[in-house]
């Protein structure tokens, strides 16, 4: 007697846990970048405009890695809408890190660039969690429309590429 119901749990748990886990390791790659490009660039710039910069330069390479990797995408197909959503995820990024630095000029104008980069990665930390709600909601969607989560999320990677 076949039971699908008795092992779609685990297969489910296990395709989000390893999306999860690949997920924060390009995370972690992409804020070790995010931090060294920022330093640079605000040895010159701004907080405002290194944080833009450096937010736009690793959010390209963050949405292919996790498209690719994450995602288990391949292909052409669904590339312009999954780049879109990752823009999307750019833009809270963006909002989210812009008034951190706002309200770090009000309330410690002369701060440390350490407390500067602690405060900005933290404000990353928590746009990365709506990366990952958004991107695997565009990646996830098929023939354009979204289909639930769990039902997509146990399909195996040739199920999930894109031709």
């Amino acid at each position: 007697m076949n039971a699908p119901f008795l092992t779609q749990p685990f297969t489910l748990r296990s395709n989000t846990v390893r999306q999860i886990a690949r997920f924060g390791a390009i995370g972690v790659v992409s804020t070790l970048a995010y931090v060294v490009l920022y330093a640079w660039l605000r040895q010159g710039t701004s907080a405002g405009l290194a944080n833009a910069l450096a937010l736009v330069v690793t959010a390209i390479g963050n949405t292919a890695a996790n498209r690719r990797l994450t995602f288990e995408v391949r292909g052409r197909q669904g590339l312009a809408r999954d780049h879109a959503a990752g823009l999307l995820a750019l833009g809270v990024a963006l909002v989210m890190t812009t008034a951190s630095v706002a309200a770090m000029d009000l309330l410690a104008p002369h701060r440390a660039r350490m407390v500067e980069i602690a405060v900005l990665v933290a404000a990353n930390a928590f746009a990365t969690l709506v990366r990952f709600l958004l991107l695997r909601l565009a990646i996830d969607s098929r023939d354009g429309s979204l289909s639930p989560i769990p039902a997509v999320a146990t399909l195996s990677p040739p199920e999930r590429t894109r031709r």
